[in-house]
């Protein structure tokens, strides 16, 4: 039994089929680890969501940012953009089984030695207290009150953690920590403007896996999210969003020895063109 943790997806299914040949997936005996946004951007973004849901029972997966875009699109909140790929989702006639089943996905798992995240931690949080936090969300998302919950999803404030805070202020630091930081200020604000590579990065941020006093250290952190980051593998911090969707490649790390798999993804360079990136 192997365990293959699969970077950003986002909707690019014909480079996520030829990866799982790659590695010679086996659904009776292997996991995924998924570190989240299946969907969005790429062509293929419906047929991800249902290989997934197909194949539930063998995957692990955290929510990302694109994916709670989604969710909040299909609700009514939120809006289209110009590059999105996900109205064939919104359309088709299992779209709402699989939108039920992806509102119901965790925003952080554990397990096998590992923590998983879409985005990262701040550097105050445990790895037990951030899970914790993450359940917070994960029932909001699964109770009947879900709507609510989405309909306040957006917005880059507060900026700054406080185990005072509450409500929806609370639930949306959790969600913007998880899903969209990359950086933080030189004094632990986060930072959602900037998104490009570590040497262009101003001189007042710092990536989130460097900031001072982390107290999630020992537990190796796998994530994804950060494209222009490519590849970062340290001792604690496993970043696995190789750029498909931009040209760049599809990566799989397996957990058990570290292994790396990559398979380029050159025939996606037209969507990174197409949406002026």
């Amino acid at each position: 039994m192997a365990i293959y943790a699969i970077g950003d997806i986002q909707g690019c299914f014909a480079p996520f089929q030829k990866l799982l040949r790659l590695i010679d997936f086996n659904p009776g005996k292997d996991t995924l680890w998924l570190t989240g946004d299946l969907v969005n951007r790429g062509p293929q973004s419906l047929d991800v969501l249902r290989w997934v849901f197909r194949h539930q029972d063998h995957v692990e997966m955290v929510l990302g940012n694109h994916d709670l875009h989604l969710l909040a699109v299909s609700e009514g909140f939120g809006k289209l953009h110009r590059d999105d790929t996900i109205e064939d989702i919104l359309n088709a006639a299992d779209g709402k089984v699989l939108l039920d089943w992806l509102r119901c996905q965790p925003l952080m798992l554990e397990g096998h030695g590992y923590a998983m995240v879409h985005a990262g931690l701040l550097p105050e949080w445990t790895i037990s207290k951030a899970l914790r936090l993450a359940e917070e969300v994960e029932f909001g998302l699964a109770s009947n009150r879900y709507r609510e919950f989405l309909g306040r999803l957006y917005g880059n404030k507060p900026t700054r953690w406080s185990d005072d805070l509450k409500g929806v202020d609370r639930l949306r630091i959790i969600v913007n920590v998880m899903t969209r930081m990359r950086f933080l200020t030189r004094d632990g604000e986060i930072d959602l403007s900037y998104k490009g590579e570590l040497d262009g990065a101003p001189a007042n941020l710092v990536p989130w896996f460097e900031a001072p006093g982390r107290r999630h250290g020992g537990t190796p952190i796998v994530c994804g999210h950060w494209s222009a980051l490519g590849l970062h593998l340290d001792e604690d911090i496993l970043a696995i969003d190789s750029g498909c969707l931009w040209g760049g490649s599809l990566s799989a790390l397996r957990l058990d020895d570290r292994q790396l798999f990559s398979l380029p993804c050159e025939a996606y360079r037209e969507v990174a063109l197409a949406a002026g990136k």
